[in-house]
């Protein structure tokens, strides 16, 4: 029997078996209705050991002091994982407020500087950009099998391309020839 408390925040229509699914809008009937710019959350300290928030923190007021509630209910060594829109591209939804880049991590950590560091740490295990990253949504934009599996051999190129040096990506690359979609970060609570 799993007894790990996992949470898959801002959750909408992909809930996840196993998880605690958590949105604002009863409509999608998540376990749990929690509008998650609203803190506290609704657990308690160090009770969830993993926490999944994809395309969710964009959407939030104050992404930092999210971050710090995410540390408060995550157990010690507790994984959380991050897919966020990366600045290059972070704003072509209207509700975005916030886009993100490699440098993200570095509030969280306490060797960063005094005035950087935000006081909550968490560990980078995995920082990853994804050129293309929703596949999904093409069919509803008109696009057609073929010209998808065309775009996911692209991406798959494009994307281990940007990984090489994720740094000179954010601050050169996509400046000359485009953005990336996606940045995926997974952290551990120091």
């Amino acid at each position: 029997m799993n007894t790990q408390k996992k949470l898959n925040l801002g959750c909408g229509e992909d809930k996840k078996e196993g998880y605690i699914n958590v949105d604002w809008s009863p409509l999608v009937k998540p376990d749990v209705v929690h509008d998650l710019n609203t803190i506290p959350y609704p657990f308690d300290d160090h009770s969830v050991d993993s926490i999944e928030a994809f395309h969710v923190l964009e959407h939030l007021e104050k992404p930092f002091a999210i971050m710090k509630e995410f540390h408060r209910i995550l157990v010690p060594g507790g994984q959380l994982h991050l897919k966020l829109p990366h600045f290059s591209r972070g704003f072509t939804h209207a509700e975005h407020t916030h886009g993100f880049d490699v440098t993200f991590p570095l509030y969280f950590n306490p060797s960063f500087s005094k005035s950087g560091y935000y006081g909550v740490p968490f560990r980078l295990c995995s920082l990853r950009l994804s050129w293309l990253a929703f596949f999904h949504l093409l069919p509803y934009m008109g696009y057609g099998k073929i010209t998808i599996r065309l775009l996911r051999g692209i991406n798959a190129a494009i994307s281990v391309l940007g990984n090489i040096s994720p740094a000179f990506t954010s601050r050169v690359w996509c400046f000359w020839v485009g953005g990336f979609d996606e940045i995926e970060f997974i952290f551990k609570k120091n």
